[in-house]
């Protein structure tokens, strides 16, 4: 991986974790599905223009299917998993399930693509998870006492990112990234649309509540799946989505930054364990043959 991507992938790791701080701020208010409609539709308002500016709306021409399929795998119902986990669990745990998509994506790859994962390739990704659940022990001591069915939402959620992200690189080969992010936010609001305002609160929420939603739509959904998907185009699926590794030491980071939690010598451990993993898994160690 180069410096350039590399980067891409550390920055793109730090939105996201802001991101279930936000949904953490703005659920309650807004409850599930409302917030993962406005979450989409507010992307969809912010990329569509910017599509429209530099590439112009043609190049979706022949793609309307795959990418109704692909907003809907990778934004439309994991967004309304999560939304329904973050009334449930902390920030901290929903961000730490959300790093299992690596494992997904090596077994959904391997199913699908045929590609399976290399030793060392491996090696990275279990040391990794092996971080996070040292990150997860900090954080909540293993006792899993949220519902279970927010766990489990955030699981399924998890392996829709892993079957979305291949479903774009097998149906969407060569549509500029900002066409698939564009067009994938469009059709998650499609699909969310209904749901949505069956959905709405009797209560408008607050003026902070619809910051943290701002936040959540523009930059860490609208600005964010511009950088994934561009980092998909140039280095593949399967270690695109190796960026849900680095997301919970990042949102431990903001946790503590802005909202007082606690930071500790484990959690920092965990965080370089998860760091080390995702260097080997994306080949930026040297590896003996």
């Amino acid at each position: 991986m180069r410096l350039k991507d590399l980067a891409e992938l550390l920055l793109l790791a730090a939105i996201w974790g802001a991101s279930f701080l936000f949904m953490r701020l703005a659920g309650p208010e807004f409850g599930a599905l409302s917030l993962a409609f406005v979450r989409v539709a507010g992307a969809a308002l912010f990329l569509l223009p910017l599509l429209a500016w530099r590439q112009g709306l043609g190049v979706w021409r022949g793609h309307a299917r795959a990418l109704l399929a692909v907003g809907f795998l990778n934004s439309a119902l994991p967004f309304a998993l999560y939304a329904f986990a973050a009334l449930h669990l902390p920030a901290g745990l929903s961000s730490i399930l959300n790093a299992t998509t690596p494992m997904w994506g090596a077994l959904v790859a391997w199913v699908w693509l045929a590609q399976a994962p290399g030793a060392w390739r491996s090696l990275g990704l279990l040391i990794g998870f092996a971080g996070v659940v040292w990150l997860a022990a900090e954080r909540t001591g293993l006792n899993l006492d949220a519902s279970l069915g927010a766990v489990l939402a955030c699981l399924l959620a998890t392996l829709n990112y892993a079957l979305g992200a291949v479903a774009t690189k097998r149906w969407l080969p060569g549509v500029p990234p900002l066409a698939v992010a564009a067009g994938s936010q469009l059709a998650a609001a499609l699909w969310l649309l209904p749901f949505g305002l069956w959905a709405w609160p009797a209560q408008g929420p607050s003026l902070a509540a619809w910051g943290h939603l701002a936040a959540l739509a523009l930059l860490c959904t609208g600005v964010a799946y511009i950088l994934y998907f561009r980092l998909m185009a140039r280095v593949g699926p399967t270690q695109a989505i190796t960026v849900t590794f680095l997301i919970p030491v990042f949102a431990v980071l903001w946790g503590a930054l802005f909202l007082a939690e606690a930071l500790t010598l484990g959690m920092l451990g965990g965080g370089l364990l998860v760091l080390a993993g995702t260097a080997l898994a994306l080949g930026l160690w040297p590896r003996p043959t």
